[in-house]
């Protein structure tokens, strides 16, 4: 992986690229720039007027990765952001392209991943003129509310520092996605070979990391050291700084409680001796000191409020100054870099003795245990039920996935993504990709791409039949570069289950109903790859376990029962009153 503050390019500038011309395009000197700032991979979709680029990509030996829809390509660019904290590399055409694109580089933006997006442009001047050309729209001011910086390239020699500006700001301070509108005229700029050498550059410190002040660590100190229940919230942030030992540390030296987001999964063992994971509404109620790393107070912890305990005083380490107070005021924010803020942490609490009371640990592991055998009842009355629900399967992926940990597990969907998160535990870190802050629907195919390709690890993708619907047919690219994904749809018929009822009585299905005699496993077959439809959970676990074993593209139709399911998963809180009486 490169270096977070040192770019490290695939070859010196002085090694000799593929041989071209004297004269080159614009088109050249974009492949040649990502070539040398080490971003290797690309993902995108091509037509007028970028597809020759992708070939001079290649041509450098940059690996370009090519998908039915812009949507998807994204979503494989920021998730291989997140995973090696380089930014990942969107390239679409113009127009809508742009704008399909735009929606992955949005929730890249939102979910703190590091990505650039790299999208064909109309002329300009064209464009403000309003002279109605060949796919018009000012895509850098739509783009600009959407992303943390835009820019414009008009002309070839604006394309290196255009697309090194663009990686540093990418990986800065809190990492997000920023666009290029690379214009027609300067891909098809015509320049000397001679004089575009002298523009290629190497940034370097792109990412300085910054350290929080002493007192500020010195006043989390001291309130981590003298609560009474302490725990430990750890989010996707933390995930992506990589400061997995320090949190170790921290965790293991002081005895102090965790309990983990969503894409935090794995960085503390979830079945770890001092894991609170089943205990989340009982941290909530009890802490009176709770350490948040790389989280933010956001609706998925009540905003700081409501449920939790009054008087719980918050630390919270966090890379941006915004995010502090948001929406509760924050008794201790450390504010800085991550690993620094830790290592600071460390230091100030040597020599320091917890004030924890021991009865809150065993009671938290006491009620864990409690939980976890409950839990563990649930699935195994489950597995006895035909035909299956959500908990039948996971009945065989929570072992079959727990023997195989350092598979990376993708996972989206209502009642899909509940359940399996809740089920499956991670004991490596960034190993679990989800559809994380905004909860949106439609990264499935395209995050296990990006996944694949980043880490070179094999990858199994959870889905629910409505959210495969979003990113289905880029099953294909995972087959086209034959990566080690198996996809698994549970097929319950619905957006939430298969049940829903029309309340006007037509014939019309209700709008929750999809088919749940569609045989997905069908679309394996279409592109090549293993395939299985299953409706019993000997046939399950056989078909996952050779399909982790073959590392070949596999999609497998997970049969549940049409009733499977509830409206919104475990957030049908945030569903309005109804006015009308519907079923779901």
């Amino acid at each position: 992986m490169a270096d977070v503050n040192t770019i490290k390019s695939a070859a010196p500038a002085s090694a000799a690229a593929p041989h071209f011309p004297q004269q080159v395009t614009g088109m050249y000197i974009l492949a040649e720039t990502l070539r040398r700032l080490g971003l290797m991979h690309v993902y995108g979709l091509v037509g007028i007027p970028v597809t020759e680029a992708a070939y001079a990509m290649q041509k450098v030996g940059i690996n370009y990765y090519g998908f039915r829809f812009e949507q998807q390509a994204g979503m494989a660019a920021a998730t291989h952001g997140y995973l090696t904290k380089q930014p990942g590399v969107l390239l679409t055409v113009s127009s809508l392209g742009m704008l399909n694109g735009l929606t992955a580089t949005a929730n890249a933006t939102v979910n703190c991943y590091p990505m650039i997006q790299i999208s064909g442009a109309s002329d300009p001047d064209m464009v403000d003129m309003d002279m109605g050309t060949y796919e018009q729209l000012d895509q850098l001011n739509t783009a600009r509310p959407l992303v943390k910086a835009a820019f414009r390239c008009s002309h070839a020699k604006d394309i290196p520092r255009a697309v090194a500006r663009a990686y540093r700001v990418a990986v800065s301070g809190r990492p997000g996605g920023v666009y290029i509108d690379m214009t027609t005229p300067a891909l098809a700029e015509i320049m000397d070979a001679a004089d575009v050498e002298k523009l290629f550059y190497s940034p370097v410190d792109v990412a300085s990391p910054v350290a929080p002040n002493k007192e500020a660590v010195a006043r989390a100190a001291d309130i981590l050291a003298s609560a009474k229940r302490p725990a430990l919230l750890l989010g996707k942030g933390a995930a992506y700084a990589q400061v997995d030992n320090k949190i170790k540390t921290l965790v293991d030296t002081y005895r102090i409680p965790y309990l983990a987001m969503s894409m935090a999964k794995g960085l503390m063992p979830d079945a770890g001796e001092l894991s609170a994971l089943s205990c989340r509404s009982t941290i909530m109620e009890k802490a009176d000191v709770v350490v948040v790393v790389g989280a933010r107070i956001n609706w998925m912890l009540s905003f700081g409020r409501g449920k939790w305990n009054p008087d719980v005083k918050f630390i919270q380490l966090e890379v941006e100054p915004s995010e502090i107070d948001r929406n509760v005021p924050v008794a201790a924010p450390v504010v800085g870099d991550m690993g620094l803020a830790l290592d600071m942490l460390l230091d100030e609490m040597k020599g320091r003795s917890m004030s924890a009371d021991p009865a809150w640990l065993a009671s938290l592991q006491a009620d864990t245990k409690t939980k976890n055998a409950k839990f563990a009842a649930r699935l195994a009355d489950a597995a006895r039920l035909s035909p299956m629900n959500h908990w039948s399967a996971l009945s065989v992926v929570k072992p079959v996935l727990e023997a195989n940990p350092d598979v990376i597990l993708v996972n989206e969907g209502a009642n899909t993504l509940d359940d399996t998160r809740d089920s499956v535990d991670m004991s490596l870190p960034r190993h679990r990709i989800d559809c994380a802050s905004w909860s949106i629907m439609g990264m499935g195919m395209g995050s296990a791409v990006g996944a694949a390709v980043a880490t070179g690890k094999s990858v199994v993708a959870v889905e629910g039949d409505s959210a495969f619907g979003f990113s289905g047919m880029d099953f294909a690219t995972i087959c086209r570069y034959k990566l080690p994904v198996t996809v698994l749809v549970f097929n319950n018929g619905g957006i939430y289950n298969g049940i829903g009822v029309n309340p006007s009585g037509a014939d019309a299905p209700a709008p929750t109903t999809l088919d749940i005699d569609a045989q997905y496993n069908l679309i394996g077959k279409a592109f090549g790859a293993d395939n299985y439809r299953v409706d019993n959970i000997a046939d399950l676990r056989a078909a996952l376990e050779a399909a982790i074993a073959s590392k070949r593209p596999c999609l497998i139709d997970v049969q549940l029962a049409a009733d499977a399911g509830k409206e919104s998963g475990h957030i049908g809180y945030l569903n309005p009153i109804p006015l009308i009486d519907y079923t779901v």
